[in-house]
Parts: C-alpha cells; structure tokens; sequence
C-alpha cells in the first residue's frame, strides 16, 4: 500500500531568531578571533617572547627617562665650573657620604673632572646628547636610504644601477674613516659630525628596502592593484613600503648602537662634539691621558656608552628573532 509523500515540518517561528542568534555569536567570535590575531598583535606576542628585546627595552626605556629628567636628576649644571663655590679639586675622586665620605664634603657620586665640573651632572645630561645622535643620524639615514632603495628596487633598469653604484662607492669605504674625512670637509662641530654618520649609514638602509621591494612586487596583491589601475608612486608607498618595514625596524634598532659609537668616535677624537658639551666621546677623549691616576673620569663615561650600546644591540637582537618569520619559523621546528 503506497502512502503519500508527508511534507517536510514547518520551521516554527520561534526557531528563526534563535539561528540568527547564533549566527551573530559565530561571526562575533570569529571577528575577535580575527583581532586576537591580527597583525600587530601577533608582533607584539612575538616580540614579548623574547628576552633580549624586553631587556633592552627596559634598559632603552630607564635611559629615555632620565635623559628626559636630567634637569631633576643632575644636582649640579654640566658647564657650571666650581671654582670659588665648593671646596673642590681637579679631578676629585668620587664622594658618596653613604660609602663613606665625610659629611663636611661636598658630594659627588663621580667626582670632578678636570675642569672643577661635577661628573655625574655631565653622564646625565650625556644621556640626552647621545639619544639624540642617535635617533637623528638614523633616522635621516632611514628616510633617505628608503627613498632611494624604494625607487632604485620598483624602477629597475638604468635609475637602479645608477643609485646601487653610488650606494656600493659609499659601502667600499669604512664607515669611520668616511665620516672623518666628511668631517675634515666640513668642519668639526656636532653637526656635521651628525650628517657624516647619517650619510655613512644611508647605503645599508637603502640595499635593506631594496631588496625587500624587489621580493614585494611580484606579490599577487601588487599585480592586483596594478590591474585595478592603480599608479605606480600609489603602488609603492601605499601597497609594498608598508610591507617591507620589518627587516627596516631590525636594522635601525642596531644602526642607533653604531651610530651612538661612531659619534663617540669622532668626539673622542676632537672631530664631533666640541666643550663644554656633555658628549661622552667628547669627556673620554679630554681625560684619555688620566686612565691610571683618575680612572673614574674614564669608566663613568665607557659604562654609559656600554650600557646604551648594550641596550639597542639587545632590543635589535629580539625585534629580528620576532619580525623574521625565518628565525620565528626555525625556532619553531626546533620545540616540535
């Protein structure tokens, strides 16, 4: 006996709103996924899992702040001579009355330099002077190093060559004897001795963007925007610029270590920053001579280059190992 087919059940009312109810969970959920994991957030996981980069940043971040409270935290002001105002001599050995020293002695947790100016108030206000070199000098040498490896790497043909030649002249040279001789050219002072390290520095940064350029253009989403008619200035600094800015960050991070040294260098060598500037070159340079009978006007300044240095190399150190999906993906392998 053959029965009829029975219609499918009706949906009751009720069941509409309870799958749009659900529906809107799904997608709320996969929409905080999303941000959980986006980009940014992603980095800075990365870039937290590592202990260099939180090392430096913290040593980094201690060093911003007292540059930025160096009038609060030096006692003294670092040109003020004291000669006539407290009871000191040249090149006075550190006094802390906490270790030590007698109450009736003026204080100074460095000493006196050889000048009658108190050390500590001079490592202090360094700090600012150095912070300075260093995000200026690469900075300017980031800015112009991307234009040029930008243009050089998106162009090609003749305009690459030519920009790559005059990049490889600059690299064949040493970074410090170019920048002596910049210098020499145009005069001492610290400003100068500013643009001879940001013009040193501008070949590295300029072969970095390039090479990430030359990878990032023959990317699918490049050859979309071109389809869709986008120009070519719009391509590379809008679609291939921002997603070449990783390897620039790693690479800038370091260059602040080098540019700090070179300064340092070059004021060590009466070429940089001139007295009375509190430049930490500048104060190892004039007491280079006082290692064996005032060797604490020569230390001071050594640890806090040291010290600074030591910071960028390690946050450099921990943004590469964070940023580099190579490294990220080896490190990976290597606990599976």
């Amino acid at each position: 006996m053959s029965t009829a087919s029975e219609p499918p059940p009706k949906s009751s009312p009720r069941e509409t709103p309870q799958r749009s109810a659900e529906a809107a969970a799904a997608l709320n959920h996969s929409f905080q996924d999303y941000r959980a994991n986006s980009l940014w957030r992603l980095m800075l996981r990365r870039i937290l899992r590592q202990r260099s980069a939180i090392v430096g940043g913290v040593i980094l971040g201690m060093l911003v702040l007292v540059a930025a409270f160096a009038p609060v935290l030096a006692p003294y002001d670092p040109e003020q001579v004291l000669i006539g105002i407290e009871p000191v001599r040249k090149r006075q050995a550190p006094c802390i009355h906490l270790l030590g020293c007698p109450t009736d002695q003026p204080q100074h947790w460095m000493g006196i330099d050889g000048n009658v100016r108190d050390q500590f108030s001079r490592v202090i206000y360094g700090t600012r002077v150095s912070l300075f070199i260093g995000f200026t000098t690469i900075g300017f040498a980031i800015i112009l190093g991307t234009v040029l490896g930008a243009v050089s790497g998106y162009a090609g043909g003749w305009v690459d060559n030519v920009i790559m030649r005059l990049m490889d002249v600059l690299m064949a040279f040493p970074s410090l004897l170019l920048a002596i001789a910049i210098v020499n050219v145009l005069g001492r002072g610290l400003q100068n001795a500013l643009l001879a390290i940001a013009i040193v520095n501008v070949p590295v940064y300029a072969r970095v963007v390039r090479a990430s350029v030359l990878s990032i253009k023959e990317q699918d989403f490049v050859e979309a925007s071109r389809a869709l008619g986008a120009g070519p200035f719009w391509i590379l600094f809008v679609r291939i610029l921002p997603n070449a800015l990783s390897p620039l960050i790693v690479q800038g991070t370091l260059g602040i270590a080098g540019a700090i040294l070179e300064a340092a260098a070059l004021s060590f060598l009466g070429l940089g920053a001139q007295p009375p500037t509190p430049e930490w070159g500048s104060m190892l340079g004039s007491e280079r001579n006082q290692v064996f009978t005032a060797p604490h006007l020569v230390f001071y300044p050594g640890l806090a280059i040291m010290i600074t240095v030591l910071a960028f190399n390690l946050l450099g150190d921990g943004l590469r190992d964070a940023l580099d999906p190579r490294l990220s993906f080896n490190k990976t392998e290597q606990t599976l």
